[in-house]
């Protein structure tokens, strides 16, 4: 049987994402380099894959997948077992509360930690766009807000679902990651149960290997 192919490079936070779950599933894939800093993902040929010109795509066989979440979720069914089954959805109770942070992580996590990392990485380094540190002030504020809950959320269970990792832990590590690479990382101090976790998952062995080839500097 083929590999999987991933198309994208492994240091985009959506890329890591399907990334991380090929490697807790242990599946055999191959990622073929689609280098969106030189525009590649807007090609004809990236295009036919994913017709927002985003990456990653995912291609196993003759199906075709884009968005991230959407792509790790097939991997994880796909290649569910016994050992490995982080959406849980052989039983209901446990696949609704995955479900339930999947959508926090979606849409209350995502929208407060990703302009920090934006306006303090990806703009300035990247793009050569200076900060707004307005807009790095205003997140911030969110993200105390929404880390308020979960540390409330993790003094119960040790993840975010229950006494289990799922997808609904692994989605928050690509953009957590890139922002303790930034100057208010130590945001997480004030949250012990939040950074005990977090630290939970920096240890396990799929974001280690993934992580090793994504920047700690800038």
């Amino acid at each position: 049987m083929s590999p999987l192919k991933v198309f994208g490079r492994d240091i985009s936070t959506n890329v890591s994402r399907v990334l991380v779950c090929l490697e807790e599933v242990g599946a055999d894939y191959e990622l073929v380099t689609v280098d969106f800093l030189a525009g590649e993902q807007n090609s004809p040929e990236h295009v036919e894959r994913n017709p927002f010109g985003k990456i990653p795509a995912l291609q196993d066989g003759d199906l075709v997948l884009f968005e991230s979440r959407a792509i790790a979720k097939y991997i994880l069914r796909k290649y569910k077992s016994s050992e490995v089954d982080l959406l849980r959805e052989s039983d209901i109770r446990e696949a609704a509360l995955v479900d339930v942070w999947t959508e926090v992580e979606a849409h209350q996590y995502y929208p407060a930690v990703s302009p920090v990392v934006f306006e303090c990485i990806i703009f300035p380094i990247m793009r050569g766009i200076p900060t707004n540190q307005q807009v790095v002030d205003e997140s911030l504020e969110k993200l105390k807000k929404v880390l308020v809950t979960y540390e409330a959320r993790l003094t119960e269970s040790r993840y975010l679902a229950g006494d289990f990792v799922s997808f609904a832990d692994l989605n928050h590590f690509p953009f957590t990651y890139y922002f303790m690479a930034t100057p208010y990382a130590s945001l997480f101090d004030a949250y012990p149960h939040v950074k005990a976790w977090w630290e939970d998952l920096m240890s396990r062995p799929s974001i280690k290997k993934i992580s090793a080839n994504m920047p700690t500097k800038f």
